[in-house]
C-alpha cells in the first residue's frame, strides 16, 4: 500500500463517519425502519460506500431521537416480539433538507462541477 493510498483511506474513514448522519437521516426519510436492518439498507442506500456496524447506528437513533429528529413506533415482527421502527420528525426531515441544500448540491454548481471534472480529467495538473 502506498502512502497515497495510507491517506486516501484516513480521509475516506473521516469522511465516512461524519456521513452518517446524513444516510441514516435519508434512509430514514425514504422508510421507517429498525435499528438491526439499518446497516443493510445503509450500504444498500450508498451503493456499498458507507458501512456501520449495529452499535453505531443505536448510538446515532438514540441521539437523534433525544433531538427530536426521530420518533419511534412498535411494529410487528415475523420472529419474536414487535420490534422500535424509527421515522424522521418534521424536524429531521427539514434538517436532512438544508443540510443537502448546503453540502451536497454545492457539488452541482457550476464553478464546483467544473473544478471536479478538471480534476478527473486532468489529475487536477493544470500543465504547469
Amino acid at each position: 500500500m502506498t502512502e497515497l493510498d495510507r491517506l486516501l483511506e484516513n480521509w475516506e474513514s473521516v469522511y465516512k463517519k461524519g456521513l452518517l448522519t446524513f444516510w441514516l437521516l435519508l434512509l430514514l426519510d425514504e422508510k421507517p425502519c429498525y435499528p438491526y436492518e439499518m446497516s443493510a439498507e445503509v450500504m444498500r442506500l450508498s451503493e456499498g460506500t458507507i458501512s456501520a456496524d449495529d452499535n453505531s447506528n443505536y448510538r446515532a437513533i438514540n441521539r437523534f431521537e433525544d433531538m427530536g429528529l426521530v420518533v419511534s413506533q412498535s411494529g410487528e415482527s415475523k420472529l419474536g416480539p414487535p420490534r422500535k421502527y424509527y421515522r424522521l420528525t418534521d424536524d429531521g426531515r427539514e434538517l436532512l433538507r438544508r443540510f443537502i441544500e448546503r453540502n451536497i448540491l454545492i457539488f452541482q454548481h457550476p464553478a464546483v462541477a467544473e473544478h471536479i471534472q478538471h480534476v478527473l480529467q486532468n489529475g487536477g495538473n493544470d500543465g504547469q
